[in-house]
């Protein structure tokens, strides 16, 4: 059996991941698999430890982050140049994006049998997406990433101690709402340059852009309802020129992937994309603060194994075809 590590991000969903961590440990010891365990101490401190366990040696690891999307996006960065790591997740946080992108069971007991069972398996390869920003810096999604409206959002909830109060009552997906309602009738709306594989989009009264690998954010909104995340391309998703009531119905519709059909809303896909504004927006990845704009992204095709069972593009398209077939 190859190597494998836990990362235990203990904060998050304000302590509940160490319950999630109590089930998993015991399905671990009841079924004698052998692991060694990591809790991470301080914001960032995953990326450091999934790094440290890569570079070791040379041999294939399984590194399992429990957490939530922040820390799968931690441990993710801190492997994602090593080729000799799978990577893998079982959601303890308050959005579990990923869980739902490439469905993984919620429950932990079924998540870690999820894992075990696809452990000696070839894991399929993921996309990711690069962000360069302006002072060279780099960072890694593997969800989406975003500018505006929603990376304001992000950035508020993220410093709120509101975030904690709601967990505890198992609300905390609630504090997105508080925000968006507080920030709505206040925030200022960009011209955006946004620029995809070479054609360029002038997109004036934005509120914002998401450029997405894989299909829910923001707690389970579906915001890019036909992201695959294995298919080489993102999703851009660009809500402009739109009213502040009628943001709240395209709010209330992400949820099922509805919004889509606004004529505000405008999808794209692309491998390259840059984004200029005519102010400094905030921008977030996998919901954490980078910076600010502008910015150029990179799909990052087939660069991290990831235990999931999530179709390829391929696989669609002959279920697809053979649906057309038989009609």
């Amino acid at each position: 059996m190859k190597q494998l590590y836990f990362i235990i991000n203990p904060k998050a969903r304000n302590g509940y991941s160490l319950n999630v961590w109590k089930k998993v440990e015991s399905k671990l010891k009841d079924d004698y698999i052998p692991y060694l365990a990591f809790f991470s101490e301080y914001h960032g401190h995953a990326i450091k430890l999934a790094a440290h366990i890569a570079e070791e040696n040379n041999d294939h690891k399984v590194i399992i982050a429990l957490g939530g999307d922040g820390t799968i996006s931690e441990v993710m960065n801190g492997v994602v140049k090593y080729k000799n790591i799978t990577l893998g997740f079982i959601p303890g946080g308050s959005g579990n994006d990923f869980s739902r992108g490439y469905h993984i069971p919620a429950n932990p007991k079924e998540a870690v049998e999820f894992i075990l069972g696809l452990m000696e398996k070839e894991a399929p390869l993921i996309d990711i997406g690069k962000v360069s920003m302006k002072d060279n810096c780099e960072h890694y999604f593997i969800n989406n990433m975003g500018t505006g409206f929603d990376a304001l959002i992000s950035y508020e909830v993220n410093r709120s101690k509101m975030k904690a109060w709601l967990n505890k009552l198992s609300l905390g997906r609630l504090v997105y709402v508080y925000f968006l309602l507080k920030k709505l009738f206040s925030y200022k709306c960009s011209t955006i340059d946004l620029s995809i594989d070479g054609s360029r989009h002038i997109l004036e009264q934005t509120w914002f852009v998401t450029v997405s690998n894989q299909p829910y954010y923001g707690g389970g909104m579906k915001i890019a309802p036909g992201a695959v995340p294995n298919d080489g391309l993102l999703d851009i998703t660009v809500v402009h020129h739109l009213s502040r009531l009628k943001l709240l119905l395209v709010f209330i519709s992400v949820f099922w992937g509805k919004h889509i059909h606004f004529k505000e809303v405008k999808t794209f896909k692309g491998q390259m994309v840059t984004i200029q504004s005519s102010s400094p927006l905030y921008v977030h990845a996998d919901g954490e603060d980078i910076g600010f704009t502008p910015l150029n992204i990179h799909v990052q095709t087939k660069t991290l194994k990831v235990l999931t069972r999530v179709r390829s593009l391929r696989d669609i398209d002959l279920k697809e075809r053979d649906v057309n077939e038989s009609q």
